[in-house]
């Protein structure tokens, strides 16, 4: 199985400004998600960026860099201008890995690559992980999602869905005793190129605004999504400084 993974990183984050250039573990964090998807079976790493000091540090370190417009609103967006720099293929599988996901098993970039080549009818490939906790399923910012009896994503949501009419009624406290478990969505993706160019001509739909949720407008235009339990669990990604601090923390602790 061949596949491409492309990494975009942008300078100018809300929550944590300069994010793929701050240190963990002495390393810039773009270094060690690079290094993640190196460790994967794809025969080429990309990282596609807008701002030249994420360059300079990336080919310092030894990364292939697609520069890219400074104007785009979304990863995805930025991703599809990096599928047509490259070259890519229209049937290439190409995996979109945050460069917020310094410690990303490279046995889910493997996975979600491999769920989409087996899934011709897919659009997309994701992949999901059982929640355990019922905080977690009140958390607007943990995405769930609900599939079907074939793996395709039904919907995706910040809400708790599915909605335990009975249960929820008396109490948000448990979510024990369901044969079914919730499900978090885990934001890696695998697309088509040829895909991700005709995503990006897509008009966003009302559903992906309310939500705050991008993938929604696959759905919303008739697209299906696969979405396969996470071999391994992902660890958290990076959005705060608190996020930076446990990853740190985490790294140290591995060695």
């Amino acid at each position: 199985m061949g596949f491409r993974i492309i990494i975009p990183a942008r300078y100018a984050s809300t929550r944590l400004p300069g994010k793929p250039l701050r240190e963990i573990a002495g390393r810039p964090m773009i270094q060690h998600v690079y290094e993640r998807a190196h460790a994967s079976a794809a025969s080429e790493v990309v990282i596609a960026t807008d701002d030249a000091r994420i360059r300079q540090a990336a080919e310092a370190f030894g990364a292939r860099v697609c520069m890219t417009s400074p104007d785009h609103t979304s990863g995805t967006e930025r991703l599809a201008e990096a599928v047509d720099l490259c070259g890519c293929a229209d049937d290439e599988i190409v995996v979109n890995l945050q460069g917020d996901e310094p410690r990303m098993p490279a046995a889910c970039l493997d996975q979600v690559a491999g769920e989409l080549q087996s899934r011709s009818d897919a659009r997309v490939a994701t992949l999901c992980t059982a929640i355990a906790e019922a905080d977690e399923v009140f958390d607007p910012n943990v995405v769930k999602v609900v599939r079907d009896a074939n793996g395709y994503a039904l919907y995706f949501s910040r809400a708790p869905i599915p909605w335990h009419r009975e249960r929820f009624a008396e109490s948000h406290e448990s979510i024990a005793g369901r044969e079914e478990p919730y499900w978090r969505h885990i934001g890696l993706y695998a697309y088509r190129a040829g895909y991700i160019k005709e995503y990006a001509g897509l008009a966003p739909c009302d559903l992906e605004r309310t939500e705050s949720l991008e993938q929604l407008r696959v759905l919303w235009h008739g697209g299906r999504i696969a979405v396969a339990e996470a071999v391994r669990v992902p660890p958290p990604g990076v959005d705060s400084e608190e996020d930076l601090q446990r990853a740190e923390a985490a790294m140290e602790v591995a060695g």
